[in-house]
């Protein structure tokens, strides 16, 4: 298994997060020092996360057991998990690896944060889209590749959240997977927000984003069963900011 992206079948098996076999990890910028691409152990953490993203393409999008899923929301456990990051990460490696159309998703509205990541704007996305008429790709932004597009979290007003649990937004949601070949759906962590339990059962599952040696046990299995008492499928987790505590050189023959 792979030492720095680890796919967890549970929660966590320990007082902190573990790792266990079933969802993947991505690298942030804590992981990396000295010349901001290799830490102490000398391994090339951006080469490393590259090639963990498409691992975690592979398993869950392209080589997955039956039919692999092609709607899944992102949610955090807690605040800052990397998952918005995560996400938007998983839908560029992904497009660069499909023929078919990409879209990623902001629904984390309360905290938007997918548009810095990819360098464009945030208005005229998915608050407008639910408010206004027009096609679903009329609120989209087409990116690099080309095939991938992004829905942004769009005009703010102050009952946005709100708007995730009208009818109005399944509407959309099917709209967007007739559209779109692929959808990934960036949401509020799940202790602090129900966006994830309200959109589980739309989409085709949902990805668990946890913090290495930060998120308790406790708090994610909690996470985990809000999740299955609303009848949402649970992909997987991906287990963020996972460090190397020992030499590259013995680490490669593990």
């Amino acid at each position: 298994m792979s030492k720095n992206f680890e796919l967890m079948q549970q929660a966590g098996m320990e007082r902190k997060i573990a790792p266990t076999p079933e969802l993947m990890t991505a690298f942030s910028v804590d992981d990396v020092t000295g010349n901001g691409h290799r830490n102490g152990t000398g391994l090339d953490l951006d080469q490393m996360a590259r090639e963990e993203s498409l691992k975690l393409v592979e398993r869950v999008f392209l080589l997955h057991a039956g039919e692999c899923p092609h709607a899944v929301v992102f949610a955090g456990v807690d605040l800052g998990d990397g998952c918005s990051r995560i996400c938007a990460d998983t839908a560029k490696t992904l497009a660069r690896n499909v023929s078919g159309s990409v879209c990623l998703v902001d629904a984390n509205l309360r905290s938007p944060s997918l548009h810095r990541f990819l360098g464009v704007t945030n208005h005229h996305g998915l608050t407008d889209a639910l408010n206004e008429e027009g096609t679903i790709r009329d609120f989209t932004k087409q990116l690099r590749p080309d095939n991938l597009w992004l829905l942004s979290g769009g005009s703010f007003a102050t009952d946005s959240p709100s708007l995730l649990s009208s009818d109005r937004l399944k509407t959309r949601l099917a709209e967007l997977r007739k559209e779109f070949d692929y959808v990934l759906i960036n949401v509020p962590p799940v202790i602090l927000d129900g966006t994830a339990t309200q959109l589980g059962p739309l989409v085709d599952g949902v990805i668990l984003v946890v913090e290495a040696n930060l998120t308790h046990r406790e708090v994610a299995r909690k996470a985990k069963e809000s999740l299955e008492f609303a009848n949402v499928r649970l992909l997987g987790a991906v287990l963020n900011n996972r460090t190397f505590p020992i030499p590259e050189t013995i680490y490669r023959n593990i």
